[in-house]
């Protein structure tokens, strides 16, 4: 089963690994950095190329992307503690909530592949797992998953 699944929009996929796990089906998470965001490299609208695709996501609309932001501002502190980038700590969570989440975060550049690698070395307590899902609560997030009218194409 593959699915949207990150931090940021995980109700659906919250949903759904109750299924996926009683019938022994592995979750594929993508957008597990939630397109970028979690990585802290997006702070407002200027941080988006005016060809930049996200701009038409309703996540990084002007009247969401600020609260997004926000959220993610929570994951960077906790992430500074650990002493690993946001990226890795966003990735680290879907890798510790089990086996059966496989997270595919895309990416052109190499650094950020590393980075990305770098996530199975950052290990979670219980309680830093419980922290870091309380920094960003289940439909916290600002904007939908899509532009309305592709919503129909994923069956939302």
């Amino acid at each position: 089963m593959q699915n949207e699944f990150s931090l940021l929009y995980r109700t659906e996929a919250e949903e759904t690994l109750h299924t996926t796990r009683a019938l022994n089906i592995t979750f594929v998470a993508y957008s597990p950095l939630g397109r970028g965001l979690l990585t802290g490299a997006v702070a407002g609208q200027s941080d988006l190329a005016e060809a930049d695709a996200r701009r038409r996501h309703p996540r990084f609309a002007p009247e969401n992307l600020g609260r997004n932001v926000a959220l993610v501002q929570r994951i960077e502190e906790i992430a500074q503690a650990k002493k690993c980038a946001p990226g890795q700590l966003a990735l680290a969570w879907l890798l510790a909530r089990g086996e059966d989440i496989v997270p595919i975060p895309g990416t052109k550049r190499p650094e950020r592949l590393k980075e990305n690698v770098g996530a199975l070395a950052v290990t979670l307590s219980e309680a830093e797992l419980a922290q870091i899902s309380d920094a960003i609560p289940v439909g916290a997030a600002a904007g939908s998953r899509y532009p309305e009218a592709q919503m129909k194409s994923v069956y939302l």
